[in-house]
């Protein structure tokens, strides 16, 4: 599993700059650079994370798959970097996410 932090404040699964998600989504099919990325998973804060999926939101170790396959961290669409960073100030959806560890091969 990947270590994921978060700066997505305005997500749901945003606790302390942490995803509390168990996987996320990262999309980018054609992506050269990070801007080119998104999370998919993001969730506008007040939706998500209630009583009836917690276990979504148990741990900070996160299972990220991919499709930005020009990456030098995806291999099969999953992601193999150790520690990757989510970010999207002021984020209103997942088009306003990218990921920051993305690196184009």
């Amino acid at each position: 599993m990947t270590k994921l932090d978060c700066s997505v404040i305005n997500c749901t699964y945003n606790s302390d700059n942490s995803c509390k998600r168990n996987d996320i989504k990262v999309e980018g099919n054609e992506a050269h650079m990070a801007s080119e990325t998104n999370c998919s998973s993001f969730a506008p804060k007040g939706c998500g994370c209630g009583a009836s999926n917690m276990s979504e939101c148990a741990k900070k170790d996160t299972d990220v798959s991919c499709s930005a396959t020009s990456c030098i961290y995806n291999e099969a669409k999953k992601c193999s970097a150790n520690h990757i960073g989510i970010a999207g100030t002021d984020a209103g959806n997942s088009s306003d996410t990218l990921c920051r560890s993305f690196v184009c091969q």
